[in-house]
Formats: C-alpha cells, sequence, structure tokens
C-alpha cells in the first residue's frame, strides 16, 4: 500500500466511508502484526495491542496531520503499546497456588532440570547476545528487517511505502543489515 493511496483511504474513513476504512485496515494489518510480534509478546497480549492499536487510530482521526504517514503514525502506535504492555507484565504476580513452588510438579528430577536451567540460560544468552547486536544495527537496518521478518509476509511495496525507499533499494540494503548482523554476532561468539 502505497503513501498516496494510504492517504486518499484514511481521507475517506475520516469521512465516514465504512469501505475505506476497511481497505485502510486490510493494508496496514501487516505493518501492526510486524511490530506487534517484534516485541515478542504472548498471543493474547499481541492481540490486545493490535486492537489496541486501532482503536487509538480512530480515536486520533481528526488530529492525524499527515494522512499519508498513517502507517508510520501506526508503527509507532504499537511499538508504544508493545512497550505498555512488557512493562506491566514485569510486574510480579503474587500466587497462593502452592504447586508454584512444586519442584515436584512437573515430573522431572532435581538432575533433569538443572540441565533444562542450563539450556534455558544458555538459549536466554544466544537470544540476548542477538538482540544486542541487531540493537547495535542501525535505525534503517532495524526497522527494515522487523517489516521484512513479519507475519504474514509483507510486500516490498508496503516495506517501501512504510520506509520511503525504493522497491529496487530494499533487497540490497537488507543484505548489507544481513552481513552487518553476522559480523557483530560473529564478534560475540557465534556463528
Amino acid at each position: 500500500m502505497d503513501r498516496d493511496s494510504t492517504g486518499t483511504l484514511f481521507r475517506a474513513a475520516v469521512d465516514g466511508e465504512t469501505a475505506a476504512w476497511k481497505s485502510l485496515v486490510e493494508g496496514l494489518s501487516p505493518l501492526v502484526w510486524s511490530v506487534v510480534r517484534a516485541h515478542g509478546l504472548r498471543d493474547a497480549d499481541a492481540q490486545e495491542v493490535y486492537q489496541t492499536t486501532w482503536f487509538r487510530l480512530a480515536q486520533n482521526l481528526a488530529r492525524i496531520r499527515e494522512p499519508d504517514r498513517v502507517g508510520a503514525w501506526l508503527a509507532s502506535t504499537a511499538r508504544n503499546e508493545c512497550v505498555k504492555v512488557i512493562r506491566t507484565a514485569r510486574r510480579v504476580s503474587p500466587s497462593d497456588d502452592p504447586e508454584v513452588f512444586d519442584r515436584a510438579a512437573d515430573g522431572r528430577t532435581p538432575e533433569q532440570a538443572v540441565v533444562d536451567a542450563e539450556e534455558a540460560s544458555m538459549e536466554r544468552e544466544r537470544m540476548r547476545a542477538m538482540w544486542q547486536a541487531f540493537q547495535e544495527l542501525g535505525e534503517n537496518c532495524r526497522r527494515l528487517l522487523r517489516l521484512l521478518m513479519a507475519s504474514p509476509p509483507v510486500s516490498y511495496q508496503e516495506v517501501s511505502a512504510t520506509l520511503g525507499i525504493a522497491v529496487g533499494s530494499i533487497g540490497p540494503i537488507r543484505q548489507r543489515c544481513l552481513r552487518r548482523l553476522r559480523v557483530l554476532l560473529t564478534e560475540r561468539g557465534f556463528r
């Protein structure tokens, strides 16, 4: 979905055209989902953020000054909503369920629990290193790679419209970004 058609659909949606609103949602949903999924939220939280993002757009229709940039507005709003959910999830929830503290409840031996914990720790360390390397990439690389990892996949035309780069530049830029990510991971000892 290019910027011009996004702006046209947005203006029509603001004027009350239901079909325009539906087309806008269908066209920009992959973008919103890509941002939400990039934050690794649980399914229920991801659904909530997706819905909240669209609700925020509906609340702010009259405040959008650049209708052709509504995709960027949605991406930013989705990112902010994800951060809110992540911050809320960090709070500890007390429990009076004794099984929460009962190690034997999961059926593993103490030895297996230690091995599993070590493997999980190593996997978390690999993921932490990967995300640290990812964060060292430039903002443009991070945004491009997030969009290209979206599920369902986002078309190059949508990526082009969202990031404001030519369709023919996406592949070469992606290659440079991934090459840089590999170098950063190699520097951290991952191959």
